[in-house]
């Protein structure tokens, strides 16, 4: 699996084997606390749930209180404001206590020469790094598959559009290096297993509700535990005060409230590891022989203009992004795929992990116009026209999905 690198400054930070990309990672401190509590004052009239009332209310879709999706257009940009960030919650999160005293909180490492407990506070002595990222959840796009079915089949969960993805830049320490200062990896281990510290509801299986994901080992030159989300420390929402982040890779394996991360020799046996969150075919059953929902494929949409089309020139913008491969360049089209003209990326370039904005002007005369936007990554993976159908809804990145049809007098 490719391996990217994370750059880093303290005593035992980079050591040896961790060279670095300036583009995708800075160094930086964590911002201020908002507030003792952990979350922006609420804001008058909000209609969200009480623990993300500070959220911008007008910029989400309310799917249910554990899943608001952003609005199309609304987290245009290179980085997405934390009051407009998308919010999948497979657990109902801890109470805000947690984050009265953020350094307290303690993880767990495993799986290395010498075990130990940190708490942040500690964390934030062993090293430092930044890491622009796509946050995405594993079945944005779903509602496109949705849409394909064939009478009898069903995919059952949230049915996102483009709305669960944004990109943050998140502060923490690298894993590798906390690993190095505890002597290294323990001999065979194969995986990073992360463990949420989510409050499991009473009267079911442990197993079946924790939020614990294993990813290769070959991540943890990238892995980050991180405290702090663009310059502010991690809201309690979206996983502070200690969240492990895992670049390139689908929203699900970056654990909220992270209490363990273990070197494993093999993948936890945890439902949402074992039989959630599996590439299998619409009506199958999930095991954990079929392909895990890791890397992030590569995609793209456009995100304006959305409506109020008229004749004559107009602007098409809008992000693109790959997995652990960055994008290379997006296509936009007019004409639903006939014809594709490469459009500019405007902005800066954040590195690997983020999403580039793009932009094209273009002329539209009067007739129906179908646009949409095609990207390819650095390892020359293209969007599809579609992608298939799976019992999950996992992984969407056809670009006939999002595409936008407009009618021109």
């Amino acid at each position: 699996m490719h391996r990217r690198h994370l750059l880093a400054v303290g005593a035992t930070a980079v050591a040896a084997g961790l060279t670095s990309t300036a583009s995708a990672f800075e160094t930086g401190q964590p911002g201020t606390e908002p507030n003792k509590a952990g979350a922006e004052p609420p804001k008058a009239g909000s209609k969200l749930p009480g623990y993300v009332a500070w959220k911008d209310a007008e910029a989400f879709t309310v799917h249910s209180n554990q899943t608001l999706e952003t609005k199309r257009g609304l987290a245009e940009g290179v980085i997405t404001p934390i009051d407009r960030l998308f919010i999948r919650n497979n657990v109902a999160p801890p109470p805000e206590s947690i984050v009265a005293d953020r350094d307290a909180w303690q993880v767990e490492i495993a799986g290395v020469a010498k075990p130990a407990t940190l708490t942040v506070a500690d964390l934030k002595r062993i090293g430092l790094a930044s890491v622009a990222t796509v946050l995405q959840c594993s079945g944005n796009g779903r509602r496109y598959m949705q849409d394909m079915l064939q009478p009898g089949q069903k995919i059952s969960g949230t049915p996102w559009t483009v709305g669960a993805a944004g990109c943050v830049i998140w502060t923490g320490v690298p894993l590798k290096a906390v690993v190095e200062s505890l002597g290294g990896p323990a001999a065979g281990v194969k995986f990073v297993t992360g463990t949420g510290g989510e409050s499991l509801p009473p009267g079911l299986k442990p197993r079946d509700i924790v939020v614990e994901r294993s990813v290769p080992l070959s991540a943890l030159d990238t892995v980050i535990l991180a405290w702090g989300v663009n310059g502010a420390p991690i809201p309690l929402a979206h996983g502070g005060p200690l969240r492990m982040i895992v670049p390139g890779y689908s929203g699900v394996n970056n654990i909220k409230y992270v209490k363990t991360v273990a070197l494993t020799e093999a993948e936890t046996d945890a439902k949402i590891q074992a039989t959630s969150y599996r590439m299998h075919g619409v009506g199958e059953k999930a095991a954990p022989s079929q392909p895990s929902v890791w890397e992030q494929p590569v995609r793209s949409w456009i995100d304006a203009p959305l409506t109020g089309m008229s004749a004559g020139r107009t602007v098409v913008s809008g992000v693109a992004f790959g997995g652990l491969h960055a994008v290379a360049q997006v296509e936009v089209t007019a004409d639903g795929g006939k014809t594709w003209t490469r459009a500019p990326f405007v902005g800066p370039d954040l590195g690997p992990y983020a999403w580039r904005v793009f932009a094209l002007p273009i002329d539209l005369g009067p007739g129906t116009h179908v646009l949409a936007s095609r990207a390819t990554d650095a390892a020359g993976n293209i969007q599809p026209d579609s992608t298939p159908p799976n019992g999950g809804g996992y992984s969407y990145n056809g670009w006939r999905g999002p595409a936008i049809t407009v009618e021109i007098g």
